[in-house]
């Protein structure tokens, strides 16, 4: 039964294992135990473990392997026996290979020619022998036992004869075996060893005929040699009919020498994809169609007969594996078989819907369906007699044989595999411990299944879902207390009990049963036999025969004694339920072959000539023929007329549409919304720290789109692309884009996509820095995996997606991001998904909390709304189903069940269509023949282009999704639209997926006009661009691939869709080409809408259309209205099968006379009817008003509603030809007609069927529709029966995480091998899935994604940089016209630069609002500064230009790249890079203690210090030598102070170093040690004492200096042991920004003829250079500090004409820190301290030089920096802004203290506020403040002049200057009061002495004597707003006298 040695013949080598597996597995079906044994699970499972998916595919043509068959043992102990010894031979006979035991030769190739007997009946076959390979051995054998041609039939068992030695009567096979020398080590097989039928060629001679066809070599597909496909059930459509002929109707082998379409036994029908609706039985919705056949084949869902027809009627003598029924258990294993590329698929299926958990699928729990006792026989004629073919449901225990004519019933493990899930609920609460919650009884389910059964309506269909919930209900009802702690309860159907159900025994079961099945007339009948159910299945048939069964739909079959455990079965005898379920276990695939192979064999043409005999006045056709023969040359005239039409009236000036618009593309608000989402989606991927996105280095974006293989989608992509421009704005494309160009970006998913998606991959891996983004859009369409694809080349292959997405180069490349779009992502959220749920986007709801989030002008109407409006209160429901057309397609259905449904369907649905043409066209009597909403469907469609003066019309769009169907459709009604002269009102396009749109000339002339092309070769591609187009579109294709649809679409008719493959990705997908935009102005009219209707009962019961108006044209004083429903009493014909609710037009009315007979006509009635509606009277047009004015727009109709409505004689709808409006209501009739602007106005209406409109509009407890709790995807199956509903309230993600959760892949799905143990691991990193509803927009979302990602990258590629012009630049020194320098030169001379003036102005912008520096001569000539700006305008208003950042430069935490990752420390060779932390402490008098720093030093960095050999101390760090000289290397060690941008700052100096070696030194503050160090795990750190944790920027650079200047020292000593002087060793250091990004160098051409002539070019460049050509200056040793300008745009030739300036530097500088030494950074500071740094170098007689040629960029960063210090109260946490004013207070006052340092809140009150203490310097730049020793900013609108105190230094002359003021700050013993008494003051000139303390204070106004001349009060002290513990500064004020 299970055919585990195929499966497992490549894996597992030994035979012994084999043998061991084999028997353990029967023994344990065989036992009745619930538990399989231990032997058994321990083998499966581990075979199951290393099944190799690959290997099976190897042995496809091994033919030896290829047919091993699966026959049980015929031990019957359950032990497992010895594996299979062959019987010694007897004494002395022969064992020669070929021979047999007697000796004679059995070889064909020796006995061809010789005679042979064969007995009547008996047959000639080749038998093959594992070691003759070559050879075919000749065997005689009973043709009873072999299969027929069409490989059905074959008795079990054996019986030949030898024709060596014509030993006859074998009757083993096993015996017959070794009779003729097969020498087999396994059990032997008939089906494994006999090949081929042996037949005799013309000359007589035997040859090898036709294979064999046994069902091992079907099932398995495996491709023979012999046969041209990889196996003959492939190519067969009747091989799948269910529903099709019985086995008298042979069928068409595809080649003779493989008959095809084998019959299976019963057994095999448990392959039915056990699916999981009864109804729906299979979710095989859309499976790779061979897959499915193949499984078909495998469960001969054709005709799942047993035996064929057992003449003997005991059982056969040998119980056969593969043809006793047996449990879905082996269904499963039996799949392995299928297929021969992926050989571990133990999972159900492809099609079996079975909702099988992971458990039950590992191995049988018991199969106790082993066929037992009598076998059963199936009538004769029994399709005949009952109309349908019996689905009989296996349910508990033990199943009987079936023989006889097994064809005409299906036998299905469905109900078994339900029933078996259920038992292993309780194993979701283990995870809670409570295990000892026992499984719902047997006796139980079988119970709730007839109470089930019994509440379902005639027309309702069983689904496995309900049946699954009520199990779970009732378990949970009887262990509510047990789980309720576990779990909370969910809303219960049942009652809550107090205590657990009472169990039912299976004695009271038939009882009970019988019970509930009393109340339901009969429709579920139960039959209980006493001994086993082949009694009661032979009861079932004698009834079936005899007719006591025509009531029923269900019988029920229980069998239960005392002593054992139940067995039961459940028969559909329903005709609709049967045929539906017989029809559902179909695969998509099947169904196509079944229906192509009725047609193509002329089944239908019974039922063409039944409809014929419908028609009381003869043959549609001939009433067709004649209606053409009479109206020809009537018509002809009267066409070209209305043809016309629209021009004639151009040519007037008058009535032309205005309403035609295709939209073009724009970007809707939600669609940017959807775009930003999936930005910061990639964002956030590209920040975590996995390193799988490097945004950074990528500098553009490239994309392609996989569409599935439809032209129109292609098309309707290439238009989008096209339109949205994005092709130029990611520069892909130049201007003058070609279509072929456009096509580069867009891949169909067929035949020819390998080629252009190997392309996409080598630019992939060409362009390493662009980002390649692979968008597969519609991503649901085929999920096959590749290994199971088992298409022959010629047709179109699947697992393309799987081939192609989710090879290792897409998954590997680190530059290609895949997006799967989808409106139904169900399939890609299973437990085994590459997508993370942190990567999924989903579609966001428009409203939240009732609040409109977009602003759209738009409503969208997809499923929910159209669900919504078929509730009680919505104007009119868009969802509706045909009644009268069910009724009749159920009574077809009774009278020919052998022809499938979707042929009756169609059939009768073209018929409806006919006759509604024909009606609308004047034969009325034809109206009977039609249904209602088909007449108004055709009606509306006819009349949409007569009644807009353009030709405009509706579109309907009849879906057929069988190809073959709807080409008979589409042929029957192009000529019923020839015979009725209508070729040119309306088109009837064929839609196929496959080819692209064909419409004719004229319609395309027509298309042209109103889009305005001029092209002449133009033809529509896509069906937006048939906007407006009257059409019928029939859209074909089993799926629908993303097409979408123009908004003139009116009606959706999805009457034919197949119902009974009930998945919810199809449905949803089919309803999804009706979603809709409607403008939003519409809501205004739904009250309107809704008192009307529901004046009108009848109006609300009946599916109908609210603009239904057609001009019946009868007698003047005919006003019904066709809205109103009437029930047809003449017409209520038997024969016409409507009269369930054939509801006919105006019964009485004579034909409508529909065309005009001349324009002048049209427009008098225009006018006639404009008049009349103007008097507001009630009108009645007369008969030849043409059906221009017929349809008004619907507002009108609303309000001529209200006025008629009073009026007894006019009905609640009039249509406009008999309407009566208000005075007011004048209208422009011609654009109001339109029935194309109508229907953009309102959602298409949708046409179901019955079966999926009850599905659809039926919803659970908590509102949400029943379609939803569908199993979501044909590919997938739910991982337990046990879960939880679906509820309405879920949102997008929470369905997502329910998906992944419950729902597992079956092995054809693409993600069935994603599975690790570590969940994480399988999600792939750069996969993306965007879902959203169907036509929403998502293509204009994602093509706007590429956009604005691209403008990130080029974001990226960007940086901010302070571009700003240098200050002050007009106060120069008198000296400014001479220069000391050429242009050219490349360094100063010493000499030169000796001589150059000292430049004190700042010209930096940053110190725009800094105070003016003085020198003697500027005192006049400054301008007003007072255009100051406020604190917190410092940063934000500073001018920054975009630069794109260049190959050299800085980068902060964001930049990942190849080359600097080793750099980075993010190198995968080391650990998190290992650092060690080393004191370092020095003593340092000016602070009175010692210092101790910390360096934290990388493994791979200590090489640039020295350690104490035995201690590893850190000693010092190496400094190279002055003379050293070397490219490769930069001798400065860079020092960073940084706070706070430990992410932004830039100190990744790699790319900026052009990769030389260099010792780069960040400077942090103790607190933020750690962080910096996790983000800079390469970098060596310097970490400042705690004191210094809120200390400023001028800490970190005097600790630096000092530092250096310390390490200079040890440096010296330790060389000059090695002999190097210490005047040799390198003294400088680079002190730098953490914001400094980009290098440039000026280089200046001095070619010109006279010197003063001079080019100059800027380039960028790297640091290294910049710092190579500093170090190299000449002297550079006498230099104190080195600098560079700031770059700004807006530099002019005269700032870099003197290439040298002696001047302020600042941001980046090379410091001197020899020279230096005496001259101290003030650790105090701020700001400024640079400026001040400065001033005292300069005083102290030493050289500053900035190079003009070279400038830094300096980025705009926000966070950090100075930025990081925030004044707040010490109070309160609350942050209270505190204005600059309050920073200072009076001493022992009660102001509010602030958390901040001293300093800080004095440089920012002087900043701010120094007016209030120097009043008379404001604005007096003539008179400056005079500072002492310091520069402190005082604002800009008082100046200071710097003087410095100490002995030597140099000071501007202050002879000629009066001061307004004097400044003195912490003045140390340098300044007495001679030094002061210099300087002159002006009167009330003021003072401001600031000490550290008030002691202080009073003395250094008495050591420098300033009583003598200034003037103190007590009030005029002042300290700084800080508590005692934070030290605050103190200041004294004074008045000069």
């Amino acid at each position: 039964m299970l055919s585990m040695g195929n499966s497992y013949a490549g894996q597992l080598k030994t035979t012994r294992f084999e043998e061991v597996l084999h028997n353990s597995i029967e023994a344990s079906l065989r036992s009745n135990n619930l538990v399989p044994r231990p032997i058994f699970s321990q083998l499966y499972l581990e075979a199951e473990q290393q099944l190799s998916s690959l290997e099976a595919g190897n042995r496809a043509d091994n033919e030896e392997e290829e047919e091993e068959e699966e026959e049980e043992e015929s031990s019957e102990s359950s032990s497992p026996p010895v594996s299979y010894q062959v019987k010694p031979p007897p004494e002395g006979c022969c064992t020669t290979d070929g021979f047999c035991q007697a000796g004679k030769d059995l070889r064909l190739v020796s006995i061809s020619n010789e005679h042979i007997e064969v007995p009547s009946g008996f047959l000639l076959v080749g038998a093959k022998s594992p070691n003759l390979p070559d050879h075919l051995l000749v065997c005689a054998v009973d043709k009873r036992f072999l299969p027929d041609d069409n490989g059905r039939n074959a008795l079990l068992g054996f019986s030949g004869n030898c024709v060596g030695c014509g030993k006859k009567g074998f009757c083993y096979f096993t015996e017959f075996s070794n009779h003729i020398n097969l020498k087999l080590t396994t059990q032997p097989k008939k089906q494994k060893h006999l090949k081929y039928y042996l037949v005799r060629n013309a000359q007589g001679a035997l040859t090898k005929g036709s294979v064999i066809c046994w069902k091992g070599a079907e099932f398995r597909g495996r491709q023979s040699s012999t046969s041209t496909c990889s196996s003959t059930l492939f190519q067969l459509p009747e091989s799948s009919g269910l529903s099709g002929s019985t086995s008298s109707e042979p069928l068409p082998p595809a080649n003779p020498s493989a008959p095809a379409g084998t019959q299976q036994t019963a057994a095999a029908v448990d392959h039915i994809p056990s699916t999981a609706a009864f109804s729906s039985a299979v979710y095989n919705g859309k499976e790779s169609p061979k897959q499915q056949l193949m499984k078909n084949n495998l469960s001969a869902l054709t005709r799942p007969s047993v035996l064929g027809t057992l003449t003997n009627s005991g059982p056969p003598k040998k119980r056969h594996k593969g043809w006793s029924p047996e449990s879905p258990s082996s269904t499963e294993t039996w799949n392995l078989q299928l297929n021969p590329q992926a050989s571990n698929r133990i999972k159900n299926d492809g099609g079996s819907l079975s909702s099988l958990p992971n458990s039950a699928v590992v191995g049988p729990a018991s199969s106790p369906m082993v066929g037992s006792g009598e076998p059963v026989s199936v009538p004769d004629n029994l399709l005949k007699i009952c109309k349908a073919k019996p689905v009989i449901f296996k349910g508990h225990g033990n199943f009987p044989y079936l023989c006889g004519n097994i064809n005409d019933v299906i036998v299905s493990p469905l109900l078994y595999t339900c029933y078996r899930n259920s038992q292993s609920l309780s194993r979701a609460y283990e995870q809670y411990g409570a295990s000892t919650i026992q499984p719902i009884s047997e006796e139980m389910q079988l119970l709730l299944t007839v109470y089930y059964l019994v509440q379902l309506a005639a027309d309702q269909v069983p689904l496995i879902e309900d049946l699954e919930q009520i199990f779970m209900r009732s378990w949970r009802e009887s262990h509510l207390s047990e789980i309720r702690q576990y779990q909370q309860a969910v809303p219960q159907a049942f009652p809550q009990l107090p205590s657990p159900i009472t169990p039912v025994t299976s004695a009271q079961l038939p009882w009970l049963a019988g019970l509930a099945a009393s109340s339901c007339n009969d429709s579920v009948h139960i039959i209980e036999c006493s001994y086993s159910l082949a009694e009661g299945l032979s009861e079932m048939f004698k009834l079936l025969i005899e007719g006591k069964l025509i009531k029923t739909n269900y019988v029920v079959i229980i069998c239960a004694s005392r002593n054992r455990a139940i067995d039961s079965c459940i028969v559909i005898t329903g005709k609709y339920q049967a045929r539906v379920l017989s029809e559902s276990m179909l695969s998509p695939s099947d169904y196509q072959k079944e229906v192509n192979y009725q047609l193509v064999t002329g089944k239908v043409e019974t039922l063409g000539s039944f409809f014929s005999t419908l028609c009381p006045e003869g043959d549609i056709d001939l009433l067709l023929e004649k209606f053409y023969q009479e109206n020809q040359g009537h018509i002809s005239s009267s066409l070209s007329a209305s043809v016309n039409k629209p021009t004639a009236v151009n040519g007037a000036g008058t009535a032309v549409c205005t309403s035609y618009e295709i939209e073009r593309h724009q970007i809707r608000p939600f669609q940017l919304a959807v775009a930003q989402k999936l930005l910061s989606h990639i964002c956030s991927i590209a920040d975590s720290s996995t390193q799988n996105l490097d945004l950074g280095s990528f500098e553009k974006i490239d994309f392609l789109i996989c569409v599935p293989p439809s032209e129109v989608t292609y098309q309707q992509t290439l238009f989008h692309l096209w339109h949205s421009g994005i092709l130029l704005e990611l520069g892909l494309e130049k201007e003058h884009l070609t279509k072929q160009r456009v096509e580069q970006y867009v891949m169909k998913l067929d035949a020819e996509a390998q080629i252009k998606f190997k392309i996409f991959l080598q630019n992939s891996m060409q362009n390493p820095h662009t980002l390649f983004v692979l968008i597969h859009d519609h991503a649901h369409w085929d999920l096959m995996s590749a290994m199971h694809s088992l298409y022959p080349q010629t047709e179109l292959p699947s697992g393309l997606v799987d081939r192609l997405l989710n090879c290792r180069e897409v998954k590997e490349a680190p530059n290609i991001v895949t997006l799967h779009v989808t409106s139904f992502p169900y399939a890609l959220q299973t437990q085994h998904t590459h997508i993370s749920p942190y990567n999924e986007i989903h579609w966001p709801s428009s409203y939240s909390n009732g609040v409109d989030l977009y602003h759209e002008n738009k409503k969208y109407f997809g499923l929910s709304e159209f669900i919504e409006s078929t509730l009680s209160g919505h104007s009119i429901p868009l969802l509706r189903y045909d009644s009268s057309f069910e009724a009749m397609v159920m009574a077809l259905g009774k009278r020919f069940p052998r022809l499938h449904s979707a042929v009756i369907r169609t059939f009768v649905l073209i018929q409806h269509y006919s006759a509604a043409m024909m009606a609308v066209c004047g034969l009325s009597q034809m109206k009977n023949y039609t249904s209602v909403e088909t007449l108004e469907i055709t009606q509306n469609l006819i009349n949409s282009s007569r009644q807009c003066p353009s030709g405009h019309g509706l579109m309907v769009v009849l879906r057929i999704p069988c190809i073959p169907l709807a080409a008979v459709a589409y042929e029957r009604l192009y000529n019923v639209r020839e015979r009725l002269a209508l070729e040119d009102n309306f088109e009837i396009i064929l839609g196929n997926p496959n080819s692209g749109i064909t419409i004719g000339k004229h319609f395309v002339e027509q298309l042209k006009i109103w889009q305005k092309i001029e092209d002449v070769d133009w033809r529509p591609q896509t069906y937006l661009e048939l906007e407006g187009l009257p059409c019928i579109l029939i859209f074909s294709g089993m799926d629908p691939q993303g097409e979408s649809l123009p908004r003139s679409l009116r009606y959706c008719d999805l009457r034919l869709i197949n119902s009974s493959s009930l998945v919810r990705t199809s449905l949803e997908q089919e309803l999804g080409l009706a979603a809709y935009f409607v403008s939003s102005e519409l809501h205004t009219e739904k009250a309107v809408v809704n008192d009307v209707l529901e004046s009108d009962p009848e109006k609300l019961s009946s599916t109908d259309n609210e603009d239904e108006e057609i001009v019946t044209e009868g007698s003047a004083s005919e006003k019904r209205s066709p809205m109103k429903r009437e029930r047809s009493r003449s017409h209520d014909s038997a024969s016409s099968s409507l009269s369930s609710k054939a509801s006919t037009f105006c019964t009485e009315s004579s034909p409508p006379q529909v065309l005009s007979n001349s324009t002048e006509e049209t427009t008098n009635n225009y006018e006639r009817q404009k008049q009349k509606v103007d008097k507001g009277a009630q009108t009645t047009v007369s008969k030849h008003l043409p059906p221009v004015t017929e349809q008004l727009d619907m507002k009108q109709n609303i309000r001529s509603t209200q006025v008629s409505i009073t009026s007894s004689s006019s009905p609640p709808f009039s249509s406009s030809s008999s309407s009566s409006a208000p005075a007011h209501n004048s209208f422009i009739l011609q654009t109001s007609q339109c029935s194309m602007t109508k229907a953009s106005k309102q959602p298409p209406i949708v046409f179901l069927p019955k079966l999926v409109y009850d599905i659809i509009t039926s919803t659970d407890s908590s509102g949400l529709p029943k379609s939803s709790s569908l199993l979501p995807y044909h590919s997938v199956m739910w991982a337990s029966s046990f879960r939880p509903l679906m509820s309405k309230m879920m949102t997008c993600t929470e369905q997502s995480l329910y998906y992944r959760q419950w729902t597992v892949p079956k092995p054809i799905h693409m993600d069935y091998n994603n599975r690790s143990e570590g969940r994480m691991d399988t999600f792939h990193p750069r996969r993306l899935l965007l879902s959203g509803p169907p036509q929403i927009g998502k293509t204009g979302a994602y093509l706007q994604f590429l956009s604005i990602l691209s403008r990130m990258l080029i974001r990226l590629t960007e940086v901010d940089v302070y571009d700003e012009e240098e200050i002050n630049i007009n106060i120069k020194e008198e000296e400014a016209d001479q220069y000391y320098h050429q242009p050219g030169d490349m360094w100063p001379d010493l000499e030169s630069f000796k001589k150059m003036p000292f430049d004190y102005t700042i010209h930096d912008p940053k110190y725009e609002d800094a105070s003016l520096i003085c020198s003697k001569i500027q005192t006049t000539n400054s301008e007003d500064k007072s255009k100051s700006r406020r604190q917190e305008d410092m940063y934000t208003c500073r001018q920054t230009t975009r630069m794109r950042l260049s190959k050299y430069a800085a980068y902060n935490t964001y930049h990942h790249c190849e080359q600097c990752h080793q750099y980075m420390g993010f190198n995968p060779r080391y650990q998190i890079y290992e650092s060690t932390l080393h004191a370092f402490a020095f003593s340092y008098s000016m602070l009175g203690e010692e210092i101790q720093l910390h360096f934290i030093i990388p493994k791979s960095k200590e090489h640039h210090f020295v350690f104490s050999q035995p201690g590893r101390q850190l000693e010092s760090m190496r400094l190279p030598l002055v003379t050293d000289k070397s490219e490769d290397y930069i001798k400065s060690p860079t020092f960073t102070p940084t706070t706070g941008r430990h992410e932004h700052g830039l100190f990744n100096l790699y790319h900026a170093m052009d990769g030389a070696s260099h010792l780069h030194v960040l400077v942090v503050k103790e607190y933020e040690m750690a962080i910096y160090k996790k983000y800079w795990p390469n970098h060596i750190m310097l970490v400042l004492p705690s004191i210094f944790n809120s200390a400023g920027v001028g800490a970190a650079h005097f600790l630096i200096k000092e530092l250096s200047y310390h390490n200079l020292e040890l440096e010296r000593n330790r060389q000059e042991e090695l002999g190097i002087k210490p005047q040799d060793i390198w003294p400088f250091i680079v002190i730098s920004d953490d914001s400094c990004v980009m290098w440039n160098a000026v280089e200046v051409d001095c070619s010109g003829d006279r010197k003063s002539d001079y080019t100059w070019t800027e380039r960028n460049v790297s640091l290294k250079q910049i710092l190579q050509h500093i170090e190299a200056t000449p002297n550079v040793t006498h230099y104190a500090l080195i600098g560079m300008r700031k770059w700004s745009s807006k530099t002019n030739s005269a700032e870099i004409k003197e290439p040298f300036s002696c001047c302020h530097v600042h941001d980046f500088i090379m410091l001197n820190v020899d020279l230096t030494q005496n001259v101290q950074y003030n650790q105090n500071r701020f700001t400024c301290d640079d400026v001040d740094f400065n001033l005292r170098v300069h005083s102290a007689g030493l050289l500053i030089c900035r190079f003009n040629h070279f400038n830094v960029m300096k980025k705009q960063i926000a966070v950090g920096g100075q930025r990081s210090f925030h004044i707040k109260s010490k109070v309160s946490d609350t942050p209270v802004s505190i204005s600059p004013a309050q920073y200072i207070c009076a001493p022992d006052s009660k102001h509010t203290f602030l958390a901040a340092p001293a300093q800080l809140l004095l440089e920012k009150y002087l900043q701010y506020h120094s007016h209030r203490f120097f009043p008379l310097s404001l604005k007096n730049y003539s008179h400056p403040v005079l500072s002492v020793d310091c520069y402190l900013n005082l604002g800009p609108q008082i100046a200071v002049c710097y003087v410095s105190s100490r002995p030597h230094s140099l000071n501007i002359s202050s002879s000629g200057l009066t001061f307004s003021g004097l400044l003195l700050y912490l003045c140390d013993s340098f300044v007495v009061a001679s030094f002061l008494k210099k300087f002159h003051f002006l009167k009330g000139a003021t003072l401001c002495v600031i000490c550290q303390d008030r002691n202080s204070l009073r003395q250094t106004v008495v050591r420098l004597e300033l009583e003598d001349e200034w003037q103190f009060r007590l009030r005029d002290e002042f300290q700084t707003a800080n508590a005692k513990e934070d030290r605050p500064l103190f200041f004294l004020t004074g008045r000069h006298i």
